[in-house]
């Protein structure tokens, strides 16, 4: 019987004369150059959806608002923070009542209006101020400026007490002193070389000794005086709107930080020896005098035990503010006065009624009171260019600022003083020098105090707006019966400088000389 078939299939290798497998070339990502190239396209598909991610994180905290339909990747308005100008400002206000940017993937609202303002600056549980990046590392953050809420309001409450009227009775003796001498020096120098030279530095000299001796007395020496005013102004540029954030040697922020331990040594010093002065039972000389003897009286309920180091940060934070916005603020003074000579007669022909004809008499707050013009001019110079233009703020959580509109937590939102100050509804021709709008009870700038926000609104309004108003009427007053000045207008004259505060882009150039009377 024959043996059935075999129908399985069996598979064979077929024999084959191409070369093994292993040796074609073929690509593979695990080799050295196709790894780089991996790593490569990660790297850009990363990026690619970061900034798409950014672009998208923009426009949706953006929504309907005006401004950049898309924000620079990563730097944002960074490049226009730099050099801020006015006109970069106006232009940015001018896009709407709120509008949006972006630094740095910070996210800013920008607001424009007084009502819009004026929310920001007094809702405290959604918005509180954060001056800029670089405050914290230079003032310190244990500084009281920094305090919010309760907090405060308490401390703020017992710092009143260095600017009650008969504390500012004792501030103008000082500043009058020390007014006449600046005057007697610049007078001298111009004898030397009597060409127009710029005011800035010159102005804050006299703004930084007036300060240091109102707050702190003989307590300081004369050569720490002048080394905390020369280092000074580094803290000023450091606490510009925009700066490298970083405290690395030769940066603004570390020359800042320098200039800070310098101040702070002898501020301590002299908070020390004001409370042994009063401790010996002295009479108040100066701002930390003033302040040793209040608290030191069993009557004060308030807080008793300032060390020293907290008592020279609180005149830390007043030399900052002082400094900058009273020396803006005596500065365009200065300039308007000397390209308006109608207003600058009618300082003179008051404040020779209000001394009697006798130019050597020292100011005093009464004089002051009977100086209505120069009070006038005062407000109105400081409307025109005002120091601070706006305050950042920071949203703690999201901030329903209008109906339509609410600014995302950890946001920035920067109110603008400058629209309210410049508006023509209250101020008729807003841009013109008019101290007679102020001097009218029933005139709109009156009536509408809610606009006048040369030194803010609500909770941190500036605790010593008293003391910067009669320090600049003071040293204006003494100048217009002691002083004539010409002013040397150039192209830069009328445009402004934004550091921190406004100044004239040529420093305002002065000549001086000993006032010719007929």
């Amino acid at each position: 019987m024959a043996a059935p078939k075999d129908h399985s299939v069996h598979a064979s290798m077929p024999s084959s004369t191409s070369p093994p497998l292993y040796s074609i070339p073929l690509p593979s990502l695990l080799s050295p150059a196709s790894g780089q190239l991996s790593w490569l396209y990660t790297t850009l598909a990363i990026v690619a959806t970061l900034l798409i991610l950014e672009q998208s994180v923009y426009r949706y905290k953006k929504r309907h608002l005006p401004g950049a339909t898309w924000t620079i990747p990563l730097i944002g308005k960074f490049a226009d923070s730099m050099k801020p100008t006015m006109e970069g400002y106006i232009k940015q206000w001018e896009l709407g009542a709120l509008s949006a940017i972006s630094v740095f993937n910070v996210f800013i609202v920008m607001a424009s209006t007084n009502d819009y303002a004026r929310k920001i600056l007094n809702s405290p549980t959604h918005a509180e101020p954060c001056l800029v990046h670089s405050a914290k590392q230079v003032l310190l953050p244990d500084n009281w400026v920094f305090l919010t809420g309760k907090s405060h309001v308490e401390y703020r409450k017992g710092l009143k007490l260095l600017f009650t009227r008969k504390a500012l009775g004792l501030y103008v003796d000082i500043q009058d002193v020390i007014t006449r001498e600046h005057f007697k020096q610049w007078l001298e120098e111009a004898k030397k070389d009597p060409r127009a030279k710029p005011i800035m530095m010159t102005a804050r000299h006299l703004n930084m000794e007036t300060s240091l001796r109102v707050f702190c007395g003989t307590h300081i020496p004369d050569d720490a005086a002048a080394e905390i005013s020369e280092k000074y102004w580094s803290i000023t540029v450091a606490l510009e709107l925009v700066n490298f954030p970083l405290a690395l040697p030769g940066t603004k922020v570390y020359r800042a930080i320098q200039a800070r331990k310098v101040a702070l040594r002898w501020l301590e010093l002299a908070a020390k020896k004001s409370k042994e002065a009063i401790a010996a039972g002295g009479e108040p000389t100066c701002m930390l005098e003033e302040w040793v003897k209040v608290i030191s009286d069993p009557s004060w309920k308030g807080k008793k035990d300032f060390s020293d180091h907290e008592m020279a940060m609180v005149v830390f934070s007043f030399l900052f503010a002082s400094q900058d916005a009273m020396s803006s603020g005596l500065i365009y003074g200065f300039q308007h006065l000397a390209d308006h000579p109608d207003i600058l007669a009618k300082i003179r022909e008051e404040q020779d009624i209000v001394r009697g004809g006798d130019y050597n008499k020292p100011m005093t707050m009464e004089m002051l009171d009977n100086s209505p013009y120069l009070s006038a001019f005062v407000k109105e110079t400081l409307r025109i260019k005002p120091p601070v233009t706006m305050v950042p703020y920071k949203t703690t959580k999201a901030f329903p600022i209008s109906d339509d509109y609410t600014v995302p937590a950890n946001s920035m939102v920067i109110p603008s003083f400058y629209n309210s100050l410049h508006d023509p509804e209250v101020y008729p021709e807003p841009d013109k020098l008019l101290p007679e709008r102020w001097l009218d009870k029933d005139g709109s700038a009156h009536t509408n105090p809610r606009n006048y926000l040369v030194f803010g609104s609500g909770p941190h309004k500036c605790i010593g707006l008293e003391y910067a108003m009669s320090n600049i009427a003071l040293v204006l007053a003494d100048a217009a019966v002691l002083l004539d000045w010409e002013h040397e207008i150039t192209p830069e004259s009328d445009k402004v400088k934004i550091i921190a505060t406004l100044f004239p882009q040529d420093g305002c150039r002065l000549k001086w000389r000993p006032r010719q009377r007929s």
